[in-house]
């Protein structure tokens, strides 16, 4: 039976004109590997917003898995992240200049929600790939983190059979010609996120392998 994933990938924010998230979600829309189907959906750089967006394309395509995706510049690798914690310390304004300080994203939520993929089993297999990949276990305090614990908390409470996480990406080179920070080709990062949709559907236990970086 065909396994469903959604795909999420936040707009360009702050000064930028590019997001790789949203370029990866452009080329993975309706990919289709063995048996596990990708969906799509972009969401806005903007707390809340982007949760209520996510919703939607959940309620739309009723998948098996979801995995949102957003920008972590200056990193070097894909990286799963393993914990979405509940607050929300913006560093720069969202893309509707909401800058919330200290504040929670849910009142009445836990302290934190782990992802429910198999994140440790997706990074083995995106290095056996040839993909950098890295489990990481900080996903900050900006939109990234914010849509990950509103995702969990939607999951945990409304539809627990779906498994849910979220994954950070480099720049693309066309975003660095300027600056020296790391970059990977889109084309890795789109590889490696194929990878990651397919284990993430088709394999539900992670295995136990040293991860522990903090990025």
């Amino acid at each position: 039976m065909r396994k469903k994933v959604l795909v999420t990938g936040f707009d360009p924010f702050g000064k930028d004109t590019i997001n790789p998230a949203l370029e990866a979600v452009k080329q993975l829309e309706g990919v289709v590997i063995d048996d596990v189907e990708i969906v799509t959906q972009v969401v806005p750089t903007v707390f809340h917003d982007s949760i209520k967006a996510a919703i939607k394309a959940i309620e739309t395509h009723r998948p098996d898995v979801v995995i949102c995706v957003g920008q972590a510049g200056g990193r070097t690798q894909i990286t799963p992240e393993r914990i979405a914690i509940n607050v929300d310390d913006a560093r720069i304004p969202d893309n509707q200049k909401n800058q919330p300080i200290d504040e929670p994203i849910s009142e009445d939520g836990p302290a934190a929600y782990w992802s429910t993929l198999p994140i440790k089993r997706m990074v083995h297999q995106m290095r056996k790939d040839g993909v950098p990949a890295s489990v990481s276990n900080t996903a900050g305090t900006f939109v990234c983190n914010h849509l990950f614990y509103g995702l969990m908390h939607y999951l945990t409470i409304h539809a627990p059979q779906i498994r849910g996480g979220f994954i950070h990406i480099p720049y693309i080179p066309e975003q660095t010609i300027e600056n020296d920070s790391p970059s990977l080709s889109l084309d890795v990062i789109v590889r490696g996120l194929k990878t990651a949709a397919v284990i993430a559907a088709t394999e539900k236990d992670d295995i136990r392998e040293i991860g522990g970086t903090i990025h």
